[in-house]
């Protein structure tokens, strides 16, 4: 096999000539050493000359822990961090909005490390993309250790900030312009997360339908037996001046805090130890508090696995001299672990929840872990050591969704694509890191974007166009962005059998003005579809076609494919230039573009 050393070195000696054999058609190029895009935002290298480069709404904050700041171990407590946190985002979200903002959200965040007295907590966050009035901030944290200078990722996290204009206005927020590689993933990939937070709610529900309505006890030898009740923990905070911000209203980073406290105690009403946060599902706020409200703040054990338990926990606030009803202002999921001496999980006591809401909060955690599971698999997945194809699961869909949309937009936005050949109106495209190729093939067609999206994502149809297709069968419509289809291929395998696939297609219209459409293509293994005998079971983890609007009756069409070394076989004739199947192919698909955009036009006015 030609390592890719080599291929790297025939890249540029060819340079200019380059015409790999059908890139283009996933279903040919035997993608079982692809990779993940999703490699996480710290990790990632900045693009050339970013060196120095800082957005305008970067805010970094940098905090020596002091004894006051912990907890009874000397460990930071994770209510201050979250203090931190939350000043951190607000800054970078009013620097861009110029007017006072308000937390909307925090997404999950899942703490790695702990951070002791005496060390540096280090803080950066910047707004990733701005909506209408609303933007999502990332926050990084790391600790520092000022005697042997080492650094460490603690967690990250994603918040939702709303700008305040005067009463009874609405502020219309200035769109963000991205410089750098890392900036351009962020922002792309934040329509995506905005897009889970809004379906969050549906995807437990729909899991909660599906799963049996009696509530089965997990059994365990030996173990300790619980009642949750004895969890229960209710406690009340008086709002005053120094838990407000600067508009009045409750630091939404003291209430984290006090929420972490109380949730705290239920934890250790449990295990009768020491509990240590490793994850938080969510804060969501849902209304604003004053100086002089009482916050109730309400947390229980809703279920104990063997070595992790989650918390539910609430605020709600009234105010005393008016009489009011509570109004529910907070509400999170918290998961602690007991850590022994050698700093593993212990073993934990079993949890029997109370009937009624105690058996429905007990089912919802188990709901909430096994999305959180199966969340971790699909983002853990790496080449060589688990199949690229993960499981289709209908709790799972929106964040395998997710992933797959957001793995092609971070191919497409990284930088450093070099032109590789042009023929024509089409232009080929390479992109070297790592052990990685990655080839986009691109042309402009005289076709509304619109049009050209709804075309190039039923694959059913794409044998009109890619010989290398026998035929798309649908098996299954998702939801209305989402389908899953079973592919077979006319190449034939190293094993000399046409390869079949198994394919989520996820399509995604443009979220805002310069946005492209999107239809990305992932592997996923279904039971009804097993690999068979009679074909090469094939893979791919990143694919998929981007169109942007140049006109009215203009778009341009590009096409991504991330290789991998085990791939490289494959294509080494088709560098060299001995091929121009790769051309032929796109040239097909224009004249597929534009001999059925008017019947497109005609079937949309008959519906």
């Amino acid at each position: 096999m030609l390592s890719f050393f080599w291929l790297r070195c025939l890249l540029k000696m060819v340079k200019g000539s380059i015409v790999p054999e059908d890139i283009l058609s996933f279903c040919c190029d035997g993608l079982q050493g692809s990779t993940s895009c999703s490699r996480e935002p710290g990790e990632r290298e900045e693009a050339p000359g970013a060196m120095g480069s800082r957005s305008p709404t970067e805010v970094q904050m940098s905090q020596l822990v002091l004894p006051c700041h912990t907890n009874h171990r000397g460990e930071l407590s994770a209510g201050q961090l979250l203090k931190w946190i939350d000043t951190a985002a607000c800054l970078s979200a009013e620097r861009h909005a110029g007017c006072p903002c308000v937390t909307a959200s925090m997404d999950d965040i899942y703490f790695e490390h702990t951070i002791s007295v005496g060390q540096v907590v280090n803080i950066k966050a910047k707004v990733n993309r701005a909506f209408n009035s609303s933007m999502e901030v990332g926050i990084q944290v790391s600790y520092e250790d000022l005697s042997s200078g080492k650094h460490c990722s603690i967690c990250k996290a994603y918040a939702t900030f709303v700008a305040q204009g005067p009463p009874g206005t609405k502020v219309k927020l200035k769109p963000l312009a991205p410089q750098t590689e890392e900036e351009k993933i962020e922002h792309s990939i934040a329509a995506e997360r905005r897009r889970m937070r809004l379906v969050h709610k549906d995807t437990l529900k729909d899991l909660l339908t599906r799963s049996p309505r009696n509530t089965e006890l997990e059994t365990r030898d030996g173990s300790v037996v619980v009642p949750a009740e004895k969890t229960r923990v209710e406690s009340v905070e008086l709002v005053l001046p120094p838990h407000a911000n600067h508009q009045g209203n409750t630091f939404g980073g003291q209430i984290m805090a006090w929420m972490e406290n109380v949730a705290t105690i239920a934890a250790s009403r449990l295990c009768h130890a020491h509990p240590t946060l490793r994850a938080i599902e969510m804060f969501h706020f849902r209304g604003p508090s004053q100086v002089g409200d009482r916050l109730v703040l309400k947390a229980i054990v809703n279920n104990a696995f063997k070595n992790s338990m989650e918390v539910g926990v609430c605020a709600e606030a009234y105010d005393q001299e008016m009489s009011v009803s509570r109004r529910h202002i907070n509400s999170a999921f918290m998961t602690f672990v007991v850590l022994d001496e050698e700093g593993q999980p212990r073993t934990l006591p079993m949890v029997v929840p109370q009937p009624g809401d105690g058996e429905r909060r007990y089912r919802e955690a188990s709901a909430r872990k096994k999305i959180r599971l199966d969340r971790k698999y699909v983002v853990s997945c790496k080449q060589n050591e688990v199949p690229l194809s993960v499981p289709w699961d209908q709790s799972n869909k929106v964040y395998l969704s997710y992933n797959n949309v957001s793995a092609l937009k971070t191919l497409v936005a990284k930088a450093n694509w070099a032109l590789a050949r042009e023929k024509e109106k089409v232009r080929i495209y390479t992109l070297e890191e790592d052990k990685f190729l990655s080839f986009r093939i691109e042309m402009s067609v005289r076709i509304a974007a619109g049009q050209a999206f709804s075309l190039l994502s039923d694959l059913r149809r794409r044998h009109e166009w890619d010989r290398h297709y026998a035929s798309a069968e649908l098996v299954q419509q998702v939801d209305e962005d989402d389908a899953i289809y079973h592919v077979l291929s006319q190449t034939l395998s190293h094993e000399n059998k046409p390869q079949d696939f198994v394919i989520l297609a996820s399509r995604r219209k443009p979220c805002d003005k310069g946005d492209p459409y999107v239809v990305a293509f992932r592997s996923v293994t279904l039971p009804t579809h097993p690999a068979c005998p009679s074909f090469t079971r094939g893979e791919t983890l990143c694919s998929g076609f981007c169109v942007w609007p140049e006109g009215e009756e203009t778009s341009k069409v590009a096409y991504y494919n991330q290789a991998t070394p085990g791939y490289l076989a494959y294509v080494t004739t088709n560098v060299a230039g001995l091929s121009s199947d790769f051309c032929a192919t796109f040239e097909a698909c224009e004249r597929f573009l534009l001999k059925n955009k008017d019947d497109l036009i005609a079937r949309i006015r008959d519906l």
